[in-house]
């Protein structure tokens, strides 16, 4: 019986644990989210999240899909009473499989791929972690991921036969997946028996992934990471993760930064931040600094006479840069205050102290 049958019973947004009036942006958001806690790299040897994981994607990939999930909302809001097994009319399939019914209802959309429940299936989507540097996060960068995940057999390539062997086309549907049968007044089809709504036959399946044409094995993913990205952020690698089965476009790989602190420079965004300490009478008398920049060196700074400790100070296009804009160095001066002073430098305090009034004493009589 096709997999649509379960329409009847499954909740998919249930189990994606959204509303029957969310968004795309909302159901693709709940299923990374899910995808990433139930994956099995994540659950080694855990068959319940296993189960768990295969029952994510089974949702996803109906309610992800605009056209099935307006198919999948028809059908839940006609329910079994429309005349459909299980349903008050009870009306005899013949055998016909249940997508085939649908796929009558709703223009010959209710099956991808044959008649068998076997069509296309899009791949699962892979994530992983990349720890960068502050300065490769800034500047961007090409590196290799290596992971292990299903990948196209390297065996046979992915047609599932033994090297040497090629599938050959079913006899007994040519191809087709399905045979026709005549119930009275309706033309239905049904799965072919003979190679399971295939459309081929494998006579001699490959030894490495028995025939299914995909092996888990160790990958290497060449990535290039824009400059500019922050620590968390993701990015997405369009069919880069597992390949999809029975001619289903691939998943996609997801690789989240992480990015590690500098020692000098904190960001905001594209905007660099860094504290610069000067002293006493560069802050009454202003002055010239020196300021350093993630990439080009010192830059010199002009500081106003009366510059106060904290202040913020910008210097334009000294930040981060990506592909459309670039941020800006933000300074802040901090006033150092001694605290190991030789006689020379005592007697000059002093001296001070005695011409400048106390702020707290300034504005009395």
């Amino acid at each position: 019986m096709a997999a649509q049958r379960d329409w009847f019973e499954k909740d998919y947004y249930a189990v994606l644990g959204v509303s029957k009036e969310a968004t795309d942006k909302d159901i693709t958001k709940a299923y990374r989210r899910l995808a990433r806690q139930f994956h099995p790299d994540t659950n080694p040897g855990n068959r319940e999240a296993e189960e768990k994981f295969k029952d994510i994607s089974a949702a996803y990939d109906v309610v992800g899909d605009s056209a099935k999930r307006a198919e999948y909302d028809e059908v839940r809001r006609m329910g079994p009473s429309a005349g459909f097994p299980g349903g008050g009319m009870g009306f005899d399939t013949g055998g016909a499989d249940f997508g085939d019914i649908l796929g009558q209802m709703f223009g010959g959309r209710g099956r991808r791929g044959g008649a068998s429940g076997v069509g296309p299936q899009r791949g699962a989507d892979i994530e992983s972690t990349l720890n960068l540097s502050f300065e490769e996060a800034a500047h961007g960068l090409t590196t290799s991921l290596h992971l292990t995940a299903d990948a196209v057999c390297s065996s046979c390539t992915g047609s599932g036969a033994r090297p040497g062997t090629s599938p050959k086309m079913c006899s007994a549907c040519g191809g087709r997946g399905s045979v026709a049968n005549n119930q009275g007044p309706f033309a239905m089809s049904s799965p072919c028996r003979s190679c399971g709504g295939k459309g081929n036959i494998i006579e001699y399946p490959c030894s490495t992934c028995r025939g299914n044409g995909i092996e888990r094995r160790p990958r290497e993913v060449n990535v290039r990471i824009p400059a500019g990205v922050d620590n968390g952020q993701r990015i997405r690698l369009k069919g880069r993760g597992t390949p999809g089965r029975n001619g289903g476009p691939p998943g996609d790989l997801f690789v989240e930064c992480r990015v590690a602190p500098h020692a000098v420079f904190t960001r905001e965004g594209l905007t660099l931040l860094v504290r610069v300490p000067i002293s006493y009478t560069e802050a009454v008398l202003g002055a010239t600094i020196s300021v350093p920049t993630l990439s080009e060196g010192e830059v010199t700074l002009r500081l106003k006479p009366g510059t106060q400790s904290g202040s913020r100070h910008r210097v334009k296009g000294k930040g981060i840069a990506n592909s459309k804009t670039e941020g800006d160095l933000i300074v802040t001066v901090e006033v150092s205050v001694p605290t190991d002073l030789n006689k020379e430098e005592q007697a000059a305090v002093e001296a001070l102290h005695d011409v400048l009034r106390p702020p707290r004493q300034q504005g009395n009589s």
